[in-house]
């Protein structure tokens, strides 16, 4: 059971989902806690060292997606 889950989904131009990732990516290099911000309320997770890193790649007929999962 999933003690709280942040999920959100938008539209955006392709260069502007890279900059998101690269800001993402960004600020896990510099630093151990990811920050999030949903409905005024803050929330900060802390990232270990080490990671597992999942990448999956779904080709349907009509549509694709591309999955990057961090777990730890």
């Amino acid at each position: 059971m999933d003690i709280l889950e942040i999920e959100t989904k938008e539209t955006m131009r392709r260069e502007e989902a890279a900059a998101r990732l690269r800001a993402f990516a960004d600020t896990l290099a510099r630093n151990n806690d990811l920050e999030f911000e949903r409905g005024g309320m803050q929330i900060k997770v802390h990232v270990p060292d080490e990671v597992h890193l999942k990448v999956e790649l779904e080709l349907e007929t009509d549509e694709r997606e591309l999955e990057i999962e961090l777990t730890w």
